[in-house]
């Protein structure tokens, strides 16, 4: 049994990975900012309660992440899977909110690279691990053609760009990186058009890193394994 841990799990992608990989029979240590307010969450521990556990954790608060350290110990992290994360407005041109943005990049690019950080320890005492950062196709700059969403596309395209460069620093620790793109999925921050659904994102995405080779890391993939332009 290996151990996984999820960022971002009390809905949309976080809770369905959690869903699919203790249904894996891997044990899963899952986070929200207060998982006691999520049903699923809870009824999911109530289901599986030798594999999941649940902790609160403020992705962007230096304290909170330290508290989530100190409290699951040296453990081993075989697999990390930074998916919290937020849309922050659509930001127009001539319209653009400082402080959103600001939030934006905080939580979306700089957090998942500080919670790699913290965990460092626990990615290295698996002997051997992966680190899933996920990402977005509205980051590719090369995939733009429609302009706009100034405030997610710069946010996401920082993600990329920093997890690139984890991704050349850990290998010598024997930590594999790979940048995904879950698809355009029907959650909340999706919306309701979205073209798949979180089964179908979640599973492709859970193959992906099943399958993934050192010469993929630090690649940006799809969650069909389609692999994304930069």
């Amino acid at each position: 049994m290996k151990t996984v841990l999820i960022t971002g799990t009390n809905r949309g992608l976080g809770l369905e990975f959690v869903k699919q990989y203790l249904e894996a029979g891997q044990k899963v240590i899952a986070t929200a900012r207060d998982p006691a307010q999520s049903t699923e969450l809870q009824a999911l521990r109530e289901r599986f309660p030798d594999q999941l556990s649940l902790h609160p954790l403020d992705v962007v608060s230096a304290d909170s992440r330290k508290q989530f350290a100190k409290a699951i110990g040296d453990q081993p992290v075989h697999l990390l899977i930074n998916n919290a994360g937020v849309h922050g407005g659509w930001g127009q041109l001539g319209k653009l909110n400082e402080e959103e943005w600001l939030k934006c990049l905080h939580i979306n690019s700089i957090a998942p690279i500080k919670m790699v950080e913290v965990l460092r320890a626990n990615l290295v005492n698996a002997g051997q691990a992966t680190v899933a950062i996920l990402s977005s196709k509205m980051g590719s700059m090369a995939d733009n053609t429609s302009g706009g969403s100034y405030i997610y596309r710069s946010s996401k395209a920082a993600l990329n760009a920093a997890a690139k460069s984890l991704a050349v620093d850990l290998q010598g620790e024997k930590i594999k990186v790979v940048i995904m793109h879950p698809g355009w999925v029907r959650t909340d921050m999706g919306g309701p058009n979205g073209l798949i659904d979180t089964a179908t994102s979640i599973g492709g995405m859970r193959r992906v890193l099943a399958n993934l080779t050192w010469e993929q890391c630090g690649s940006f993939i799809a969650y069909d394994g389609t692999v994304i332009p930069w």
